[in-house]
């Protein structure tokens, strides 16, 4: 974890949340940039997290002008390989993150979790005592948040720390 010196003397452990997106590569390129000679004399905390395979999909078909949709309980077979999958994939954005910081002189420690993104955010600040939680924020618009919320209006609300997030430009 990344004890960040402040001015006062303070140490403090930083975590990036990261996901797929280049919102969050920005959010851990805005730490690396900000706060580097911090970061550099200790290790940075990268966490990401996917939700767990649904017990049921549901599938839309095209049947001449109209649409079936229909429910589909998937076999074993088929959530172990979601799963394995997912376990890849995130293993590989973790592994790219931590060559971005290495590249940069900053040694990174790379965390997983299933579950709810929100909620495995603001679970892992507890477990990993991080006192400072910075990640991209997705600008997903005002309806779409309302509707579904968002990852960083839940942590800022819910995480036990301050939350930093990172605004990519547009």
């Amino acid at each position: 974890m990344a004890n960040v010196l402040l001015a006062n003397g303070f140490d403090r452990n930083v975590m990036v949340a990261i996901d797929e997106s280049d919102y969050s590569h920005y959010a851990l390129m805005w730490v690396l940039d900000n706060l580097k000679e911090s970061v550099e004399r200790s290790s940075l905390l990268i966490f990401m997290a996917h939700p767990p395979p649904r017990p049921v999909s549901t599938f839309q078909a095209s049947l001449s002008s109209a649409r079936v949709y229909c429910s589909v309980s998937p076999t074993p077979d088929l959530v172990k390989s979601v799963e394995a999958n997912n376990k890849k994939l995130t293993s590989a954005y973790l592994d790219k993150a931590k060559e971005i910081c290495a590249n940069r002189g900053v040694r990174a420690e790379t965390i997983a979790d299933v579950g709810d993104p929100k909620v495995a955010i603001c679970d892992a600040v507890l477990k990993y005592n991080v006192s400072l939680l910075v990640m991209g924020e997705r600008g997903i618009g005002k309806i779409r948040r309302a509707l579904i919320g968002s990852v960083s209006n839940y942590c800022v609300q819910y995480a036990k720390c301050p939350v930093l997030v990172v605004r990519k430009p547009e």
